[in-house]
């Protein structure tokens, strides 16, 4: 009987380094805060200076729990997508559920220009933006659930979301063609992606859907093993392909969506850190690849944040180019170096 390899180390391994990543990225801002007087907010300690205090519990930690679960459910949610459709390139958009999210944003924000007297958004805040990227990669999202209803093939599936994508695209580039330079801006600057704008609330609605997510996607682990060696094979072992089929895509939806929604369209996490896991862990084992992803993901993100806020000064890059920047060459290497892709 052949062992089954133990992974506990690697989990502990990862744990201990989400951990400092969580800690560094408390720390570090535009303004200088001590490890020190970090842990002493953290666990309700007396200090002296109280604006220390509002800036870690009202920015920071917000902020660091907003790139956990960010970038675990961009991970999880491009997991789920390659092992659907069994390709490699596949992510979390693939379905055009973040198109439809920039949809509705680009609604929001420059509407106003194309459909004057008709649509009148003068004024929005981050609730009305969040609430309409939500309502638009929710909208998409039954569009797609409702074609995998008249479709059986998986990869024509794949297809007709990339293609919604496009539409929603074209539709975006339309609004960004009429609209004024502020309101492209404003545009602009959400899709550079953000992680600082939540609130508590806000920041509570994304860890339901997110949780949601993730518990979808462990009833899953069954179907999804199946998966990778066809569906005539999953069938074969009594995987009812449509039930499986619209729980994944759920879950990539509440996923996708409501990160989208809420952080904006963040590249490159969904689509690499599946691999990146895979190489780590030597596994195509679900059971196994879920958490991990989830901890890598996290890891992966918090580092990116700490890097975009640029510690020690008042600006702030897009996490957007830091994702990309930071995190495909460390994927390229670690291709190179192992000589191939597990999938």
């Amino acid at each position: 009987m052949v062992k089954q390899p133990t992974y506990s180390i690697h989990f502990i391994a990862l744990l201990i380094v989400l951990l400092f990543c969580l800690g560094l990225n408390i720390s570090l801002g535009s303004v200088s805060i001590s490890v020190m007087d970090t842990m002493n907010v953290i666990f309700g300690a007396d200090i002296t200076d109280s604006s220390t205090s509002y800036i870690i519990w009202n920015y920071r930690i917000p902020k660091a729990l907003t790139a956990i679960l960010v970038g675990s459910g961009l991970a999880l949610s491009g997991l789920l997508m390659q092992t659907l459709f069994r390709n490699p390139l596949a992510g979390p958009y693939v379905l055009g559920i973040s198109s439809g999210a920039s949809l509705g944003a680009a609604l929001l924000i420059m509407g106003s220009s194309l459909f004057s007297g008709i649509m009148t958004f003068s004024a929005f805040n981050d609730i009305a933006l969040a609430v309409a990227a939500s309502t638009g990669s929710f909208l998409v999202l039954l569009v797609v659930l409702t074609v995998a209803i008249k479709i059986k093939d998986t990869m024509a599936l794949l297809i007709i979301g990339l293609m919604f994508g496009s539409i929603t695209s074209a539709i975006v580039s339309v609004l960004s063609y009429f609209t004024k330079a502020e309101k492209l801006q404003q545009y602009i600057f959400w899709e550079f992606g953000s992680l600082g704008n939540l609130t508590w609330t806000q920041l509570s609605i994304l860890c339901l859907c997110t949780c949601i997510g993730i518990l979808l996607s462990i009833f899953s682990i069954k179907s999804l093993n199946a998966y990778l060696l066809g569906e005539n094979y999953a069938k074969s072992l009594g995987i009812h392909l449509k039930k499986s089929r619209y729980t994944i895509i759920i879950a990539t939806g509440l996923l996708a969506g409501c990160i989208t929604a809420f952080a904006g369209p963040i590249a490159f996490i969904g689509l690499a850190v599946p691999h990146l896991t895979r190489q780590l862990f030597h596994t195509t084992n679900h059971k196994i690849l879920i958490p991990a992803v989830l901890c890598c993901g996290a890891i992966l993100m918090l580092i990116c944040d700490t890097i975009a806020q640029l510690p020690g000064s008042m600006s702030v890059l897009p996490i957007n180019a830091i994702t990309s920047l930071f995190g495909a060459p460390v994927v390229i290497w670690l291709l190179v170096r192992k000589k191939k892709m597990m999938f």
